[in-house]
Formats: structure tokens, C-alpha cells, sequence
């Protein structure tokens, strides 16, 4: 269950969203909002539905339906306005009463929303508001005030624009007036309606937490604990942090930057590290000449606490992978495949799109494989792996990896040497696979193939993977290729799979999870799609034809 869920049943999901989080994906290859990583992320969840939304920085509380008569019965309540939501905010400017009403007309300007007076033919926004008796009391030293408001009508912005618009906007509002801050202090902390199945009177709450680190509530509300303790805490300037990038690893944390730790990230990752029990910090400076240091010179060193052992775990998805600071470049796991690999650990994809039955055969060949991340959760779901690498170090890497998971890596198959060499062997033997997974690096040079540019390549890389994936086989195409356009990247590898006769039955775009938030200021740069691919109805004929002219073994 992902730590955001409230409640479920098989009518309706009720969810805790964290602030900084879209209810949905702004586009098609924008970060995932809430609705389409959970939809996404259990076969039960696939038919979910949006019935209302939050602005991405109002955190609270989130229904979903998950039946069409439960997405009929919540339609009708919320046109109808029988369903009551109340909201608390924190303001830094006096509230002109301790309860009242607004109500005016809203016109879009821009990217905001401006109040007009009621008049006829326009829509109406209506919100209460209501300074409790006690509640916020303390923050009042403070010069914060907190306000109850309830929407009676549904409209976008509304609850802001009218405490803007009332002297008081809500602190880190900036888009209408409100103080700067580390998030907009707008909580959704309850919501009342008619069950659909049941007709009782429901209401679900969130309590608020306006002093709790917006960053780390984010992660808190997609990551359990109990199955990952790797995953990124601070991503750059998604994060407020241009720049700078900070990563929890079991019992570690690595900060990374272009330059050496200041006086204040230092007190920030000295905050951080007491908050997850941390051992030890280290901080790795990043270069952009990775191929001309050393790996002493790459690796991360020690800036606060005990040093790490030469090898130490990490739990993800209930997983275990071993890390080193000691190897470089990469601690051995790039986070931000974590949402890839669990796709390879439960066999689910996406709504509707499964690998297929994981049959004792199933086979996956994992290409570019480093410490075989991906074949581990594969093999974890019962699937035959082949792991191809170009490092020897880290295929034996990969091999211990298979052993902390007790998986015996001597059933599985590890093949040391270049890609499209071995690509090209495998289709010669007429191996086929139901799975290929390509997770190139975005510059490599090998002796058998020279020079790698994904931008330039990748399209080349998929031609010679396509004659290993079997009919109705998955295709798992990723880089981190940061300017490469992802509408050039998914041009190409359909290109590709044209260019081959082969067709996309099945198709699956993801962005990177949602601890490395996508904003203007830290564009998106992970780009993956799952495909599903089969032949042409010209191939299937030649197929069949050929079938037809084997011999009889009868």
C-alpha cells in the first residue's frame, strides 16, 4: 500500500496528497502527477477516476473513484454541491473578521484568476471563512494566522483569490501577493459525501502539518520505509537547491554538487542526516570530465559522521542491493530506475499493460546491465535473466547482488563483452527474449563497436535488440540523455521499430519518479518507454507461410 492512501474499499480511494505534487500530469511527458502514478501502479488501481483536484501546492485530502457508479454518484454530489470540503490556510496579514462570506464572479488573466461582481450569465465563486477560537493561537507570536475556509462552490483558485482579494493571501502564495515561503500554506484537511455504495454519510480527514518539511512530506507519501531507504531527498532546484542534489542511502547520505559543500548546505545535510539516523554524509563534486579523473578522484568523501564500509545494503521495494563510495562515478544504483525496477519486480507495467504470464521460461536479456539491477527484480518475479555488460567488475558486482537476494546466480546467465556485438550474436543463435531492456549510457566507446552517442544511436541500438524480442515481447527503451527531447527520443525508437517491420502493440511513456520533482527551473531528464512488440500483418503472413513449408516431423 503506498503511504498516501487513507482509505479503500472497492468503490473509492482516498489519498493524502503532499504538496508539490500535480493531482494529474500537466502533459504527456510531464512528471506524473498523483492520479497517474497510482493508476499506473496497481492492476486494481487502473480504472481509476479524477472526481475533483488540488493545485499542485495544496496538500490534503483526494478521493478517486474506481467504479463507474461510484464516479456517477460523486459526479452528481459535487455538481449538486452536497459535498462539503474544508480547508485550513496560514496567513501572515491580519483576517478583517472572524467569519464571513465572499462571493463574486472569476475571470481567468493569464495564469491567474481575478474576482469581478456578480452579475448575470457569469459563474460564481463562493467561499466561507472562519478564524478558529484556538487553533494557530500559537502561531500568532509568530505573526501567522490560521483560517479556516470552506468552498461552496468549486472553482479554480477560488479559496486563494479570495483571501487575497480579503487582505490576507496565503503565505507562500506569490502568484496572488502571498510572503514567500517553502510551500503555499493550503491544506485540504477534510471532506464529507455520500458513500455511493453504501448511502452513509462519510467524511475522510488529513491532518495538517504546516511545519513539516515540504520536501521531505513529499517523499513520505510515496515511499515506504519499511521496503526502501534509498531515494532522493533534495533534487536540485525542484527542491530549492539549484544545483544541488541529495540522496539517502540505508544508513548514508551522498550530496552532490558542482562545487564544495557551503556553510548552509552543510547545515542542511548535518538537519537531514539527524532526521534519518543517518551514520555518516559524504559529498561528491561533480565534473563534467568523468572520463578524465580517477575513480578516487570521482568518489564521494566523507564531510560529517563515520566513514561506510567498503560494501554496504540498501533495501528498495524490499530488494537488497549493495552500494560502495569507494567505485567512482556511481555508488552502484542509479535511484531514479527505482519505479523501472519494480515494474520488473511485480510484472506490472502500467493500467492494462502487463508483462504477461511470468512462466518458469520467461526470459529477460538486460542490456548495459552494470550491477544488474534490473535482472534481480526480474529473477526476484521468477524470470531466467541474461545480464550483458561491458565491465567484468560489474557483472561480478551483479552476481553478489543476486546472492544478497538469495537468488542462485549460477541459474542465470552473465555475459561480459559489448552490446551490439553480442545483440548481433544472439539473433544469429536465434535467441529471442520476452522481455529486452536497453538502459544505454549516454557517451560509451567500446573496441568492438567505437563511439556511443545515445542522441545520435540509440535508434541503431534498437534495430539490433528488435530481432531478440519475441512476438508479443516487452521493450524497455530509457536514457538520461538530458537534452534530448523526449518527442525526439520516441520518434526514434519508433523509427526504429518501423524501419524493422515490427509494431507497437502496446505503448507506455515514464518520466523519472517522483522524488526527482520536474519543475521549469530542473527540467525533466530520465525519459523511458515501455513497448510491446509484435509483428506486421505482412511479417505474420510470411511467418505463417514459412511455417507451412517446414517438413513434417509426423
Amino acid at each position: 500500500m503506498a503511504p498516501c492512501v487513507i482509505f479503500e474499499d472497492e468503490h473509492l480511494l482516498v489519498v493524502h496528497k503532499p504538496a508539490g505534487w500535480n493531482t494529474h500530469a500537466p502533459g504527456p511527458h510531464a512528471g506524473e502527477g498523483i492520479y497517474d502514478w497510482l493508476r499506473h501502479r496497481e492492476p486494481r488501481w487502473a480504472t481509476l477516476a479524477i472526481l475533483h483536484r488540488l493545485d499542485k501546492e495544496t496538500s490534503g485530502v483526494l478521493v478517486f473513484g474506481k467504479t463507474p457508479a461510484a464516479n456517477r454518484s460523486l459526479t452528481e454530489q459535487f455538481t449538486e454541491r452536497r459535498v462539503r470540503k474544508k480547508y485550513l490556510l496560514l496567513t501572515d496579514r491580519p483576517v478583517p473578521q472572524s467569519e464571513f462570506i465572499v462571493k463574486t464572479a472569476l475571470v481567468r488573466i493569464g495564469e491567474k484568476y481575478a474576482s469581478r461582481p456578480p452579475h448575470a450569465g457569469a459563474e460564481i465563486a463562493e467561499t466561507w471563512f472562519g478564524v478558529p477560537a484556538l487553533a494557530g493561537a500559537g502561531r500568532l507570536k509568530a505573526g501567522l494566522q490560521t483560517v479556516e475556509a470552506e468552498p461552496l462552490t468549486g472553482k479554480t483558485h477560488q479559496i486563494r483569490i479570495h483571501a487575497a482579494e480579503s487582505g490576507f493571501p496565503i503565505l507562500g502564495d506569490t502568484l496572488y501577493g502571498g510572503t514567500p515561503a517553502a510551500r503555499v500554506f493550503l491544506h485540504a484537511a477534510e471532506i464529507s459525501f455520500t458513500h455511493p455504495a453504501t448511502g452513509e454519510l462519510v467524511t475522510f480527514r488529513a491532518p495538517a502539518n504546516f511545519d513539516a518539511d515540504p520536501r521531505l512530506a513529499l517523499r513520505a507519501a510515496l515511499i515506504d520505509p519499511q521496503e526502501t531507504d534509498a531515494f532522493r531527498i533534495i533534487h536540485g532546484a525542484s527542491d530549492g537547491w539549484p544545483g544541488w542534489y541529495v540522496e539517502r542511502l540505508g544508513k548514508f547520505l551522498l550530496s552532490q554538487s558542482e562545487q564544495p559543500l557551503r556553510d548552509k548546505q552543510r547545515e542542511d545535510l548535518a538537519r537531514l542526516a539527524k532526521m534519518f539516523s543517518a551514520r555518516g554524509a559524504y559529498h561528491k563534486i561533480l565534473s563534467r570530465q568523468v572520463r578524465r579523473t580517477t575513480a578516487a578522484e570521482a568518489s564521494p568523501q566523507l564531510v560529517l559522521g563515520e566513514a561506510a564500509p567498503e560494501r554496504f545494503e540498501i533495501c528498495e521495494n524490499g530488494v537488497r542491493f549493495e552500494l560502495s563510495f569507494n567505485e567512482g562515478y556511481s555508488t552502484g544504483l542509479f535511484l531514479d530506475q527505482r519505479d523501472n525496477r519494480r515494474r520488473f519486480l511485480t510484472g506490472h507495467i502500467a493500467a492494462d499493460f502487463d508483462f504477461g504470464p511470468w512462466t518458469p521460461d520467461f526470459g529477460l536479456l538486460n542490456c548495459f546491465a552494470y550491477t544488474c539491477g534490473f535482472s534481480v527484480c526480474a529473477a526476484r518475479a521468477g524470470a531466467k535473466t541474461t545480464s550483458l555488460d561491458l565491465s567484468k567488475k560489474y557483472l561480478e558486482w551483479g552476481r553478489r547482488n543476486f546472492a544478497l537476494n538469495g537468488l542462485e546466480p549460477a541459474a542465470h546467465d552473465f555475459i561480459y563483452g559489448d552490446a551490439f556485438d553480442w545483440l548481433r550474436r544472439l539473433a544469429k543463435k536465434g535467441r529471442a527474449f520476452d522481455a529486452v531492456a536497453l538502459d544505454p549510457p549516454t557517451f560509451s566507446q567500446s573496441k568492438e563497436h567505437g563511439v556511443f552517442r545515445a542522441e545520435k544511436d540509440y535508434g541503431k541500438l534498437v534495430t539490433a535488440a528488435l530481432p531478440l524480442v519475441k512476438p508479443g515481447g516487452v521493450l524497455f527503451a530509457s536514457t538520461n540523455a538530458t537534452d534530448w527531447p523526449p518527442e525526439k527520443f520516441l520518434a526514434d525508437v519508433e523509427k526504429a521499430i518501423y524501419s524493422s517491420r515490427r509494431k507497437t502493440l502496446q505503448r507506455h511513456y515514464v518520466p523519472q519518479p517522483p522524488d526527482f520533482p520536474i519543475s521549469r527551473a530542473e527540467p525533466a531528464y530520465l525519459k523511458t518507454v515501455w513497448l510491446r512488440i509484435g509483428y506486421t500483418h505482412h511479417e505474420m503472413d510470411n511467418l505463417r507461410a514459412a511455417v507451412k513449408k517446414i517438413p513434417s516431423l509426423g
